[in-house]
């Protein structure tokens, strides 16, 4: 008999979200009492497709053949835990957690029907035997289809290094082989063909390992990540795709066909300057699907991997985005009817209600733009140059080779603006189209400076900026107007500063802004000569901090220590106070007299593992951080 709204509930009805491209709802399932890990799906031979859920009480399977009507069929008790991974191989469910039950297997052959055999593997062999430990507990796993191998990722055994399974006797009944005694703690991997690439999360490093003696694994090479905190991994050929769990993260791309020479190709945001979180990404025909945190999950154009292009995205948290570890936990791609599945740990509303997303996504090409920019005067590479699509947001500078490659989803006819100081500007006419490369290779011409700037910098004062400048020489130069943006493109005048003398000797400058608003804010000057021709200064960019406390800890995840990093624009008392996940104290606390930046490390390393949260209290307003400790 179907299990319907025991534990969880449906919302059908389609609301009017906003900021989402090229993704559809079709609809949510919420699951009252219990948050959500991540996510995995199964297709039987008879065209059902299910969504095998990790909730806090054990695997939750929901049949989504029907994606504007998600039916629960049953929930398979298991560990009571914020953390489940579950991964699949012909027609049973593997699951692990951090609150135990070791590897759960489901079998999923009677499905539709509920009565779905299931138990625990807690090893054999070396492991799981009298006098030796058994396997309890596991954060990740991945299954090697090719080889029939399952590894385990983050156990309790080996400490957490990478555990290998074979499946190929008897699926229902692993038998231990061995484990990757390299490196040292293994967070998540995948594995195809018997190589494994491992995510070091705390070495900061990936891996890649050659499998095929399970007796004695080889090395093939190690590469540090952006954030040095790699969660993650997802091969697409030669290419492998990271992501770093930390705030201000990245999905990565990596040429990896030489693991001894290992290079890093390009790196995207969901949401830059956010500080959002990238948590787990998965590859389908050339596209990345990746979860996002607070941001919700996007799809990017990978089919360059030198030139990664988002194209589409969906935001399953609208209660906000940036640094934090609430909304899109996982995200799945790969129902043959495309349907995308999204486990929200809790919904925007807070408390502990988690959310199962069906979504149906339209997967477009990006539009690509490509090419060199050399000096017209001796033909070598110029770095440093901007090429920017003018009312755009899409904008890069070349490489030290002069090269650059940049792309967006919306295809029509732009503007290109090629500039670099101390060289005439040239904007050239372009057309885009999506799934086609432009290559607009462009030689400049170096400018005939009436006036040499030698120094532009601007500084953030309370709640306005000051900007100072100096040349070294000026010629019939007429002045200076200073420009001012919110976004980088569209520019407006805030004033005009007169020459102070024309000469050899040169001279300093400096310009104060009225009050400005909480953000960023971008700056440039526009020389004018007495004939009235002029040029552009580069651009200068300052962040003005919001009259409020801002709080980031670093890591979020730990094992030991993190530290707590305030803000202010002015003077603050704030009381920190560690409390734990039901809100009791642990007895941690402090008052801290903070003033623009202050760091408080915090050592957590006689905690026990688990969620907390940092309680954060001025006269005006509490602000809370979460922490795991691991």
């Amino acid at each position: 008999m179907r299990s319907l709204l025991l534990c969880c509930t449906f919302l059908l009805a389609v609301p009017a979200w906003s900021q989402n491209t090229n993704v559809a709802f079709r609809s949510k399932v919420t699951y009252p009492g219990q948050t959500l890990a991540n996510i995995w799906g199964y297709a039987d031979n008879n065209g059902k497709e299910y969504a095998l859920v990790g909730a806090l009480n054990g695997t939750s399977i929901v049949d989504v053949t029907n994606p504007a009507n998600p039916v629960q069929i049953v929930q398979i008790p298991g560990a009571s835990s914020q953390w489940h991974e579950i991964k699949t191989y012909s027609h049973y469910a593997y699951v692990v957690s951090e609150g135990g039950f070791g590897v759960q297997i489901i079998d999923l052959s009677n499905l539709p029907a509920a009565n779905l055999p299931y138990h625990s593997y807690f090893g054999n062999g070396a492991i799981g035997q009298p006098n030796n430990p058994y396997l309890t507990k596991a954060h990740a796993l991945h299954i090697d289809e090719s080889t029939g191998y399952l590894y385990l990722y983050g156990s309790n055994l080996f400490g957490g290094k990478a555990i290998v399974l074979d499946l190929n006797v008897d699926p229902y009944n692993p038998t231990y082989v061995n484990y990757v005694n390299l490196i040292g703690y293994v967070h998540d991997g995948y594995v195809n063909n018997d190589i494994l690439y491992a995510a070091h999360i705390y070495a900061g490093v990936f891996s890649v390992i050659n499998m095929a003696d399970k007796n004695n694994p080889m090395l093939l090479g190690t590469q540090g990540t952006p954030n040095a905190f790699p969660h993650n991994t997802w091969p697409n050929g030669s290419t492998l795709f990271t992501t770093d769990e930390t705030s201000n993260s990245y999905l990565t791309a990596y040429d990896v066909s030489n693991p001894g020479n290992i290079n890093l190709l390009d790196k995207i945001q969901s949401n830059p300057g956010s500080n959002s979180i990238v948590h787990n990404t998965y590859i389908k025909d050339d596209y990345a699907i990746t979860s996002w945190y607070k941001d919700g999950f996007t799809i990017t154009d990978v089919s360059r991997p030198a030139n990664l292009v988002q194209v589409g995205n969906f935001d399953t948290y609208t209660a906000g985005s940036g640094n934090g570890f609430e909304g899109a936990w996982g995200v799945y791609p790969y129902l043959p009817s495309g349907t995308i599945l999204v486990s929200n740990i809790a919904s925007t509303s807070g408390g502990s209600t988690g959310e199962m997303w069906v979504l149906t996504p339209t997967y477009i090409r990006g539009c690509y733009v490509e090419g060199t920019v050399t000096s017209a005067n001796t033909g070598q590479p110029l770095n440093g140059v901007k090429v920017q699509l003018l009312s755009t947001t899409t904008s890069e500078n070349t490489a030290s080779n002069g090269q650059y490659k940049m792309g967006q989803l919306q295809s029509g006819a732009y503007t290109a603006q090629i500039s670099k100081s101390g060289y005439i500007t040239q904007n050239i006419a372009v057309t885009l189209s999506n799934g086609v490369l432009t290559t607009l290779n462009v030689a400049l011409l170096a400018a005939t400076l009436p006036v040499e700037l030698i120094d532009f910098s601007v500084r953030a004062e309370g709640n306005h900026a000051q900007l100072q400048w100096r040349t070294a020489t000026e010629t019939d130069n007429a002045g200076f107007e200073v420009q001012h943006s919110r976004d980088g493109t569209n520019w407006l005048p805030l004033g005009f500063v007169p020459a102070l003398g024309n000469g050899n000797a040169g001279n300093a400058y400096r310009f104060e802004t009225a009050d400005l608003t909480p953000g960023a804010h971008y700056f440039r000057l526009r020389q004018t000569d007495r004939d009235g021709q002029s040029q552009l200064s580069p651009v200068r960019t300052v962040q003005l901090l919001p009259m409020g406390l801002q709080a980031v800890l670093l890591p979020n995840i730990t094992q030991d220590h993190c530290v707590l990093q305030l803000r202010t624009a002015q003077p603050e008392t704030v009381a920190i106070e560690i409390l734990r996940a039901d809100g009791q104290s642990t007895g941690r606390h402090w008052v801290l007299q903070v003033e623009k930046v202050t760091d408080l490390p915090i050592s957590v390393a006689d905690l026990p593992a688990g969620m907390y949260c940092l309680s954060l209290q001025t006269k005006a307003e509490r602000q809370i951080v979460r922490l795991i400790k691991n």
